[in-house]
C-alpha cells in the first residue's frame, strides 16, 4: 500500500492502519502555509530567539491582537472626544506640528 506524507513523499506501508497511523504523526498536527519571501523575513526579524518556531511568532502575533481588557469609561470618553475633533475639522498635519517642534529636518528625510 501506498501513502502521501508531508510534501510529496511517497511512503509504502503494510496495511491502512500504518497509512492512518502515518497521518496522525505527520499531517494532523500542522498544515502547510504558503507566504511570501518578505514575509518570512519580517517573521523571522519578530523571532524572539532564533529557534524559535515560526507557529510559535504567528501565536504570539494572533494572541497579542485581541485585547481582553474592556475599554475604561475615561477612554471611551477620549476616543469619542477624538472622532469629535475629526468630524469638526480640528486636526493638524504632522508635519506642521513636527515643524513647530523643529523637527523639520526628519521630515524632508521623509520626503525623499
Amino acid at each position: 500500500m501506498v501513502c502521501f506524507g508531508p510534501g510529496i513523499r511517497v511512503y509504502r506501508v503494510q496495511n491502512l492502519y500504518s497509512c492512518i497511523l502515518l497521518y496522525m504523526l505527520y499531517m494532523a498536527e500542522g498544515a502547510t502555509v504558503r507566504i511570501r519571501a518578505e514575509t518570512k523575513a519580517l517573521l523571522d526579524d519578530l523571532k524572539l530567539n532564533p529557534r524559535e518556531t515560526y507557529d510559535d511568532v504567528v501565536r504570539r502575533l494572533a494572541e497579542s491582537a485581541y485585547d481582553d481588557e474592556p475599554m475604561t469609561p475615561e477612554e471611551i470618553e477620549a476616543v469619542e472626544e477624538g472622532i469629535a475633533d475629526l468630524k469638526a475639522g480640528r486636526v493638524r498635519m504632522l508635519d506642521e506640528i513636527m515643524k513647530e517642534n523643529g523637527d523639520d529636518t526628519i521630515i524632508r528625510a521623509w520626503k525623499l
